[in-house]
């Protein structure tokens, strides 16, 4: 089922933004750039579009924020930079406490026709502070000559964008590296909080991915479902556990996320085919002999 998504503005009083339009700068009409920003956010940011007529693109300068679309949900943290390509329908909301950004709308028009052929991607390690000081410049000169000049350098950056950086960061390849690259950071994570409750809804939210999106992953990569991959690193820790300290089993069984003990044995059993205590006691024998 596809996400549902409206048209929404919810943005706090503790949110500043310096907008770059025809008014202040009449020069990015030359580029075909509709709408521009600088935004310092905290608190209250909520921005929902339902299929725009533009391209949009954030880069972030600091901090954290989160954008729904209809694939998946994506993260978007310090140098990382967002393409929101015209026609798909997004929301985008702050995270951290403190999310400092940049972004552009850019006309779906010829000269930006390379991002219609994508869907929404974020691209990794991208150097913008040029682009940032720029658009600063943009937003505060008024003479027009050093308008221009500043025009040159937005110029510059978008172009590098979509000829470079795009081109080599959304193959089939780099997405799939991407995606379980994320997908070991979040059990990663787990590995390290077995004692957490965790459910689908708890690992889709840390993962910022849906939970269906998730599944298909984890059972793509893994060979298991989310859920079944929690149990895999459950039983392997206490499979360690057992070998390693005289912990009573009970205490094993908490520690790695069962506050029921014979619940813990039960599924203990059905993964290595012995009781916590048997699994113990052979390897303890087979040690010594």
């Amino acid at each position: 089922m596809q996400p549902s998504f409206k048209d929404i503005v919810d943005i706090g009083p503790s949110c500043f933004e310096r907008f770059i339009d025809s008014s202040n700068a009449p020069e990015i009409s030359e580029l075909e750039i509709e709408l521009a920003g600088c935004s310092n956010l905290s608190g209250n940011y909520t921005v929902g579009r339902v299929s725009p007529p533009n391209h949009t693109l954030f880069y972030c300068l600091s901090g954290e924020g989160i954008f729904r679309t209809p694939c998946e949900n994506m993260s978007l943290s310090e140098g990382q930079l967002i393409i929101l390509p015209a026609n798909q329908s997004f929301e985008v909301s702050i995270v951290s406490e403190q999310w400092d950004i940049i972004w552009l709308n850019l006309a779906d028009v010829e000269r930006w026709k390379p991002l219609r052929n994508h869907s929404a991607v974020v691209l990794d390690n991208v150097a913008l502070e040029g682009l940032h000081h720029a658009m600063e410049l943009l937003y505060l000169e008024r003479d027009v000559e050093s308008r221009q000049a500043a025009m040159q350098i937005v110029s510059k950056y978008l172009y590098t964008i979509i000829e470079k950086q795009l081109g080599e960061c959304i193959t089939g390849e780099q997405k799939e590296r991407r995606q379980i690259n994320r997908l070991n950071s979040l059990f990663s994570a787990v590995d390290k909080q077995l004692q957490f409750d965790w459910d689908i809804k708890s690992l889709s939210e840390k993962a910022h991915y849906s939970s269906p999106h998730l599944h298909r992953l984890c059972l793509q990569t893994y060979g298991r479902s989310p859920k079944q991959h929690v149990i895999h690193l459950r039983m392997a820790r206490a499979k360690s556990l057992l070998l390693s300290t005289q912990w009573p089993v009970s205490y094993i069984a908490s520690y790695v996320g069962y506050a029921n003990v014979f619940t813990f044995s039960k599924r203990f059993k059905k993964s290595t085919g012995m009781s916590p205590t048997e699994f113990r006691n052979v390897n303890e024998q087979s040690s010594v002999s």
